[in-house]
């Protein structure tokens, strides 16, 4: 799923040199999630190239059942993301960018909260920081 694409201006001698990026999240809705951000100077070959890099980046999620085994603060820079276990039938209660992370993990069932900067790249690094440092009863 594309997150967010930005228009980005090089200034050069000669001009102006424009360019695309764009954020993506892939998943398997099985508990592997990946994420790209990638830059081409059209939309379309940056949002293929983003897939493409993604699907290669995928990391393992710890999941317990639909929902995540405990309470986590993911950081990234300037941005934390509290991702809270759910109860079944809650839902996804989550931001733009995290409710894709979640989605593409195959979470059904969370609770989440944006804190400090709410910058999409770094909210999804955030989040995907506090997935897989998950660890279920039996590991501790």
């Amino acid at each position: 799923k594309v997150i967010s694409i930005k228009r980005i201006t090089k200034v050069t001698k000669g001009g102006k040199k424009l360019s695309f990026s764009a954020l993506v999240v892939v998943g398997d809705t099985k508990g592997n999630v990946g994420y790209s951000l990638s830059k081409a100077a059209e939309v379309s070959v940056a949002i293929r190239k983003a897939l493409g890099t993604a699907r290669k980046n995928l990391v393992p999620i710890t999941l317990k059942g639909t929902t995540i085994p405990h309470e986590i603060i993911g950081e990234c820079s300037g941005s934390r993301v509290l991702l809270k276990p759910a109860s079944e039938g809650t839902g996804v209660i989550a931001a733009g960018p995290v409710r894709a992370v979640c989605d593409g993990a195959g979470i059904h069932n969370i609770l989440t909260k944006c804190h400090r900067s709410n910058n999409p790249i770094n909210v999804v690094k955030a989040t995907i920081d506090g997935l897989t440092r998950l660890k279920v009863v039996q590991e501790v």
